[in-house]
């Protein structure tokens, strides 16, 4: 991964603030906390409604009669139509700011997400779904933005690594949270429970978060637009760390899509309450997320990259174990990994980006959920054709990917050291 400079890149459409300026945040400064908190929730918020369907699966499947892959639709809709929808909602946050669109989106994913318990049939609940997941797009690419934009850059991995820990807070919460009440009420109610739990976080995101102050707006141009995703397309660096988003995600996709239905299984037998309690290792993510600004000051953004990787292998490999613990660590360890090398890819996103922060970063968040969707159906996919040993087989097909693509920029950027004394930024 580059060392790249820590020099506040130029946001088109935003006029990004010296890095010695007064108005930009760090840890201690006036803000800051208020500014992390909100971004905290709406990460919360996020990933509790993005993935409200995932532990409910095997329930899901009973009640509309209906197979793995088919309810799988549930998670790989809204995971595919965020995809689809971060691009032109990042470019309407250049237009009427990143604070507003974060609102407004939350507040309709959230309006969704009290309607999807009341779908009378599979078909109605996936196209809910897609319609929660194209209101969700309008955060991640904008709190990324935002925070590039507002916070100082030698701050901002730790930044975004506390909205990424927001993230595994949400998935985790909003998992057990269904668990338990779908092994109580049904899985509708579970639903129902997650809508409210995120209506409570949008309030908490609209209170605390400050006004942005290094926002400049600018008018909506396509032609622009379109020029801006053609040049990140055209960055070598911006391609390998979207396709590193894309990889890493379908490995997590993969494994919490089929996980529940391997544990509802024998030689598990375990019942819906306790699968969704399964999903408190989501904590470990928070914590791998949080210290990922620490893991590159002390192994370099490679380094980081390598240990993550490597972390999420040993936790695939593991998982096949038929003993509840081996299952349980291996867990742990994927979701080590996967949240920390995404703290670092996206950071490193925010961070190379010279123009067009925003559309930098929903380029990746585009990659990142697509790798979600494609993982989640091709994992339920595979579980249905081959076990348990086909999903992981598939994380580790794009484990490998992420390896490959991690020594490849490590190659290019010894060369092009090796030919001039500047250092090269490759990952």
């Amino acid at each position: 991964m580059p060392s790249v400079s820590t020099e506040a890149p130029a946001t088109a459409g935003a006029s990004a603030a010296p890095s010695s300026s007064p108005t930009l945040l760090s840890p201690g400064r006036p803000g800051f906390r208020r500014m992390s908190f909100a971004l905290f929730a709406a990460g919360v918020a996020t990933f509790a409604l993005l993935y409200s369907t995932q532990a409910l699966l095997p329930a899901i499947s009973a009640g509309f009669d209906v197979t793995a892959g088919r309810a799988s639709w549930t998670v790989s809709a809204a995971t595919g139509a965020l995809a689809l929808f971060v691009l032109p909602l990042s470019a309407l946050s250049e237009r009427f700011g990143r604070r507003t669109l974060m609102s407004v989106s939350l507040v309709i994913a959230v309006a969704v997400g009290l309607l999807v318990p009341f779908a009378p049939s599979l078909e109605w609940l996936v196209a809910l779904r897609a319609v929660q997941g194209a209101a969700l797009a309008g955060l991640p690419a904008s709190a990324m933005a935002f925070l590039a934009e507002e916070v100082r850059p030698k701050a901002l991995v730790a930044a975004i690594g506390l909205f990424v820990a927001g993230n595994s807070v949400g998935g985790m919460s909003g998992r057990i949270l269904t668990g338990w009440v779908a092994q109580l009420w049904g899985w509708r109610t579970a639903l129902a429970a997650v809508g409210l739990l995120a209506v409570v976080c949008a309030v908490v995101f609209r209170v605390m978060l400050p006004k942005a102050r290094n926002f400049t707006p600018r008018s909506l141009s396509p032609r622009g637009l379109a020029r801006t995703v053609s040049g990140h397309l055209a960055d070598p660096l911006l391609r390998r760390l979207y396709a590193i988003g894309a990889l890493f995600m379908t490995v997590f996709g993969a494994v919490y899509t089929v996980i529940g239905y391997r544990l509802v299984e024998a030689p598990f037998n375990l019942p819906q309450g306790i699968v969704g309690s399964v999903f408190l290792v989501y904590l470990v993510g928070t914590v791998s997320s949080a210290a990922a600004g620490r893991l590159v000051a002390r192994l370099g953004r490679r380094g980081a990259l390598y240990l993550a990787v490597g972390t999420t292998a040993a936790g695939l490999l593991l998982s096949l174990a038929d003993a509840l613990a081996a299952v349980l660590l291996g867990l742990v360890l994927i979701t080590a990994g996967f949240f920390a090398g995404h703290a670092v890819a996206s950071s490193s996103v925010s961070r190379t980006a010279k123009t067009g922060r925003a559309q930098a970063s929903a380029l990746y968040q585009s990659a990142y959920y697509l790798g979600s969707s494609a993982g989640g159906t091709l994992g339920a996919v595979a579980f249905h054709a081959g076990g348990w040993a086909a999903t992981v087989l598939l994380g580790l097909l794009a484990v490998l990917g992420v390896v490959s693509i991690t020594l490849y920029g490590t190659h290019v950027a010894r060369a092009q050291a090796a030919s001039r004394p500047v250092t090269a930024r490759t990952p």
